[in-house]
Order: structure tokens, then C-alpha cells, then sequence
């Protein structure tokens, strides 16, 4: 089933068109992602879709009935409820309808309406209609749903009474994107879900949409992310879109397959092109052969003619490189100690790094990465602890938020007045490097994208030429063009890394060591984030394992006059599990005979003799609810028995 169409649709701001006759159909349970440059007009049509913004023609179809949840870049969930309640308005309906199945419960019992048999037997059915529709909408699970996602998008030790307007930004932005998956529905739009996310909870993120039975359409700079869950790719190029079957991954290797298959037919059809024009300028004029020339100019003249393949679009064009090679030893971290106030981050931290290595700094969201960075070049003060770095080592920081690119200075100048014996035309080379043409240079930073303010603290940072670079996730406001222009750069960069990432695809292509921070402590682990994840696996099993034995160790004899008691524990414990099987079966049979009974009950009360007769009416009501009760005992105690 069909669950979106976009037909034609056409976008201009001002004179400028951002889409052209996009044309996208999304079916039920399909994993869609749209990719394509920073400002290529993704998010736009992504609005246009959730019906935030209006398009100048096309058509977006949708079924009646289909509803659709949109989650915009960077949104946060402004409430003034605790957590739990603003997560309990999802399932308001399903609540409502609870409380009207209490209520007739409590009109079942009533005397009164017993005597009515018409009333009664129509509330008997509105009852059982009520209560299965209530089961199927999940009401009998919808609180452990909201733990469940709760817990998923790492709020499992919050307290759920917590006003949401005392969180941060990056928890309202969790808990928006949390709030929306509870809702389920028909088709779910998110914009860059990954942002705020750390690795566990974007792994928890990916085995849910995973599982999702709504249809996705998906805007992610993620590529880890992205190979994982979609199954169509659509290209947004040039304001037109195009197609592609398959993750991230096959969409890439598609496209440069279509690119090739193209372009060999233009060149090839323009070799033809060629060869008839010669053909009709040599022998037009010629008597004997004039109509074999008027022949192939006709011919000519119907070929439709192809359009050169459209290439890649410009990309930046960078690389970092250094001014004079630091000593082997780079920095070193002795126990180290840093707070804020009275709450302490981390303490007794230690970390080396030496020259030429490319170190991941991971952890979960607040253990303290950013700071620790911050504290190793001075903007953070430390309680107690040594910082050393190397000898002729220089650091350059690229900061996640651009914190310092908020000046009203022209780009031109931010970058200028840093390297001022730089003639104009090398400054513009280099902006024009990153992108940045014409009148771009012209702007006023504080007026830049976020996507445009990292390629000029990029730029910056390129200048510098320091042999240390510390990188705090370097690739957000990043498109995925530019990050595999980044990626590249820094593989080739001839100094040390130390950074922090979320995206594990950048993790698995430049670190050569994972440092993990938890809990104040940082663990090695000399490889990529896929080694890593294979030896977290490792160290749990082996974790589980010992445990095992351990408990094992425990409970086995530890002499001989120890065997002879395992003996008759093992003995005893035989009994118990017969004892246990007896009871069960026992159980089993009890409540058959009690469904029996209700059954039977239940039946009797349609009967008009019965029911017109309150005392006898009254009688088999109180033992329905008796052997309702009696149901319910046996199967905890069933329950019970069968974890044992």
C-alpha cells in the first residue's frame, strides 16, 4: 500500500529554485532515505511533506486514515509536565477508554441493570467489543512501551517525576524524538534523529526502526546509520531527484555505475553526431551523392539528442598538513582531576598518546569527553593532575559548536586577519577551497549555516598547520560529500588526531585506538570502533562466563563429606521439581474447571428465567466473580511455577 505520493512537486525561494518536479512514493514498511548536499533541499521537502510549509505546484497524495509523525532537525520538547505524564499524552485515547471499561464494570454489578436482561445482555457486548479493541490498541502494554523507550533513548536512571524544562537541549531532543516513536505511526519522517545521540543509544535507535512496521523517511549525514536500516535512496541533485535501490552503500556504487553507462552513451552517440555532420558537409553539394547527404541530415535531425551526464557538484578541496614534526611523546595525562563545582567528572585519569597516532576519545553522552579536550588546552581549569605535551607540539582545536565563529566579521576577514601577510587572492583560493566563491566571501559569519560555519573553522584549522589536531565531533553540520573529504584529508594528515566522534563510520576509517571514558576511567582499545565493539562483546562473555563458574564453584562440594550432601540436595531438589510439575498440572486442571464453570455461568445468565430473577442473577454474578478471581490466583501462582 501506498502510504505517500509527491507528484511533481516544484519549490522556489524568491527567483531561486531549491526542487523541480520531484516525484517520490513511499510504501508501507519502506525505508526511505533522501540524501543529497547542504542546501540541496532536503528538510524543505521534508516540511512540505508534513504539511509545515507550502509548494508553488505538484501534488502530495495521501491516503485517508495515514498518519504522519514528523521529527524537524534539532527540536526539542518543550513541556511543562514531568517526563512520565508528557509521555502518558500519547496514549490519552487508550486511557479514556480504560476508564469508561471500569466504569462498566461497575454498572455490571449493578442490581438494577441485572433485573433489565435487553440492558444488560447490550452491555455485556458492548463490554467484550470494548475490551478486545482495547487489547489490540495495546492498552494492556503501554506503559512498559514508554519504559521501553525510555530506557532505549538513555533515560533509564532518570527520575520520571523530572520537569522536562529543567533538561538540556540535547535531552528535550531525546525525549522528542522518544515521544514520537511511542505515537507509531503510519509513516515516520525524521530529520538528522542521530544528532544527540551516543553510540549505545544510536544502536538501540537502529534495532527499533529495524523492527518499525510504519514506513521511514530518513535525512541522516550518518552512513553507518544509513547502510543499516534504509532500503531506497533518492537523490536530491541540482533541485531534481533520482532513485536508487538499496542502502547508502549500493546507492554509491549505482551511481557511479549509471554514471559511466551515461556518459559512454554520449560520447558514443556524439561520435555519430560527428561522423554524420562530416558526411553532410562533404557530400551535400555533390550531385551524385546529394540525397545520401539529405538522407543523413534527416536522420540527424530526428536523433534525440543526449545532455552530457551531470557529473559529481564541486566539491571542497582540502588538506591538513604541519609546520615542523613533534617529539615522540605528544601528551601525556597523569591523574588527572576536573569538576564543576562540587560534582566531580573525572578523577585519577590517565591517557599517552605518541606521535602519529589517531585516537577516538568515545564514551556515553555526559561522561566528559568535551571536557576533558577543554581541560587539555587550557579553557577548563583542573582540581589536581598533570597535563604535559611534547616537545614542539602544537594544537589545533576544532570546537562541535563553532562557538567562536559568532563574529559579524565578513569571511573574508575571519580568516584574513588571522594570517594578514597572506595576500588577498591566496585567502580567496582557499575559501574558494572550501567553497566558499564570489560574493560567499562577503558574508558576515554570524549569517552562515551551521554547514558553512564548519567548512570556515575547517579552513581555519587548516592554516594553523599544528601537529597536534584535537577534534570535537568534527563531522556534525557536515553533508556527506564533506565528510569523506574530511575523512580523506586526515588520513593523509602527517601529525596526531585526537578527537571525538559519534559517527562510527569515521571512527572505523581514522582511529587507530579507542579510548573509552566511563565512570571518570579511561580503557584502551588498539583498533577501529568494529575491533572495538567485537572485544566489548569478548570482555562480556567472558564477564558472563566467570560469573557461571563462579556460581558453579559455589554451589559444587568442596569435600567428600560435602559429596554426600550434594547427594541429598540433589535428591531433595528432584522432589521439589516433581513436587513443582504435580502442582502445575494440578493447576492447569483447576482452572479448566473454573473456566468451566464461568462459562456455564455466563450462559445461564442470558437464560430469561434467570436473569428476570434477581436473587438467582445476583447469585451466579458473585460466583463469575469468584471463579475470576480464583483464575487469576492459580495463574500467578502458574506463572510463578513455571520461572522456577
Amino acid at each position: 500500500m501506498i502510504v505517500l505520493q509527491c507528484i511533481n512537486i516544484t519549490k522556489s525561494f524568491g527567483v531561486e529554485p531549491i526542487l523541480s518536479n520531484i516525484k517520490l512514493d513511499i510504501q508501507t514498511g519502506e525505508r526511505m532515505a533522501l540524501v543529497g548536499r547542504n542546501g540541496a533541499g532536503k528538510s524543505t521537502l521534508l516540511k512540505i511533506i508534513a504539511g509545515q510549509i507550502s509548494f508553488d505546484s505538484g501534488e502530495v497524495m495521501k491516503p485517508k486514515g495515514v498518519e504522519i509523525g514528523y521529527l524537524a532537525q534539532d527540536t526539542g520538547l518543550e513541556s511543562s509536565l514531568s517526563i512520565w505524564d508528557e509521555m502518558l499524552t500519547v496514549f490519552e485515547p487508550l486511557r479514556k477508554m480504560e476508564k469508561h471499561i471500569r466504569h462498566m464494570e461497575q454498572q455490571m454489578s449493578d442490581p438494577d441493570l441485572l433485573a433489565n436482561a435487553t440492558r444488560y445482555e447490550k452491555l455485556l457486548k458492548e463490554y467484550d467489543e470494548k475490551q478486545l479493541s482495547f487489547k489490540d490498541l495495546g492498552g494492556f502494554q503501554y506503559e512498559a512501551d514508554i519504559r521501553g523507550v525510555l530506557a532505549g533513548m538513555n533515560f533509564a536512571d532518570f527520575d520520571y517525576s523530572t520537569k522536562i524544562s529543567t533538561l538540556s537541549g540535547g535531552q528535550k531532543t531525546r525525549l522528542a524524538l522518544a515521544k514520537l516513536l511511542l505515537t507509531k505511526p503510519d509513516l515516520l519522517i525524521l530529520d538528522e534523529p542521530t544528532n544527540h545521540l551516543d553510540i549505545d543509544t544510536l544502536t538501540w535507535l537502529e534495532q527499533y526502526l529495524s523492527a518499525y512496521k510504519g514506513a521511514i523517511l530518513i535525512v541522516s549525514h550518518d552512513r553507518y546509520f544509513l547502510d543499516r536500516i534504509v532500503t531506497e535512496v533518492v537523490e536530491i541533485s541540482r533541485t531534481k531527484s533520482t532513485k536508487f535501490t538499496g542502502n547508502y552503500s549500493a546507492y554509491l556504487e549505482e551511481k557511479a555505475k549509471r554514471y559511466e553507462i551515461e556518459l559512454k552513451q554520449f560520447e558514443k552517440q556524439q561520435d555519430e553526431v560527428a561522423k554524420l555532420e562530416d558526411f553532410i558537409q562533404k557530400n551535400i553539394a555533390r550531385a551524385s551523392t546529394t540525397k545520401r547527404a539529405q538522407s543523413r541530415r534527416k536522420q540527424l535531425d530526428r536523433m534525440t539528442k543526449l545532455d552530457r551526464p551531470a557529473g559529481s557538484e564541486k566539491s571542497a578541496s582540502f588538506s591538513f598538513d604541519i609546520s615542523r614534526q613533534s617529539g615522540n611523546e605528544v601528551l601525556r595525562i597523569e591523574n588527572l582531576h576536573v569538576a564543576y563545582g562540587e560534582s566531580t567528572i573525572f578523577k585519577d585519569l590517565n591517557l599517552a598518546i605518541d606521535r602519529g597516532e589517531s585516537v577516538a576519545l568515545i564514551g556515553p553522552n555526559g561522561a566528559g569527553k568535551s571536557t576533558l579536550l577543554k581541560a587539555i588546552i587550557n579553557k577548563l581549569p583542573k582540581e589536581n593532575g598533570l597535563i604535559r605535551l611534547g616537545s614542539n607540539v602544537t594544537i589545533g582545536y576544532y570546537d562541535q559548536e563553532q562557538a567562536n565563529l559568532k563574529s559579524n566579521k565578513l569571511v573574508l576577514d575571519e580568516l584574513w586577519d588571522e594570517h594578514h601577510l597572506l595576500p588577498e587572492k591566496e585567502i580567496r583560493t582557499i575559501l574558494g577551497n572550501f567553497l566558499f566563491s564570489g560574493d560567499d566571501v562577503l558574508k558576515p559569519v554570524s549569517a552562515l549555516s551551521g554547514g558553512e560555519k564548519a567548512r570556515l573553522a575547517l579552513a581555519k584549522l587548516m592554516m594553523q598547520k599544528a601537529n597536534l589536531l584535537i577534534l570535537d565531533e568534527p563531522t556534525n553540520h557536515l553533508d556527506l560529500d564533506a565528510k569523506e573529504i574530511l575523512e580523506n584529508a586526515l588520513i593523509d594528515y602527517p601529525g596526531t588526531l585526537l578527537f571525538v566522534s559519534h559517527d562510527r563510520y569515521f571512527l572505523n576509517r581514522l582511529a587507530t585506538r579507542m579510548a573509552e571514558l566511563v565512570d571518570g576511567q579511561i580503557t584502551n582499545y588498539l583498533g577501529d570502533y568494529d575491533y572495538y565493539v567485537e572485544k566489548k562483546e569478548e570482555t562480556k562473555q567472558r564477564a558472563l562466563l566467570k560469573q557461571q563458574e563462579e556460581n558453579k564453584a559455589t554451589q559444587a562440594p568442596s569435600s567428600n563429606q560435602n559429596d554426600k550432601q550434594s547427594f541429598v540436595q540433589d535428591k531433595e531438589q528432584k522432589k521439589l521439581e516433581r513436587q513443582r510439575l504435580r502442582r502445575i498440572e494440578e493447576i492447569e486442571s483447576l482452572i479448566e474447571g473454573f473456566e468451566k464453570t464461568l462459562a456455564d455461568n455466563e450462559q445461564a445468565l442470558c437464560d430469561p428465567e434467570i436473569f428476570t430473577d434477581h436473587e438467582k442473577a445476583q447469585q451466579l454474578q458473585l460466583q463469575i466473580d469468584e471463579a475470576n478471581q480464583k483464575i487469576e490466583e492459580l495463574m500467578d501462582e502458574w506463572e510463578q511455577l513455571q520461572e522456577a
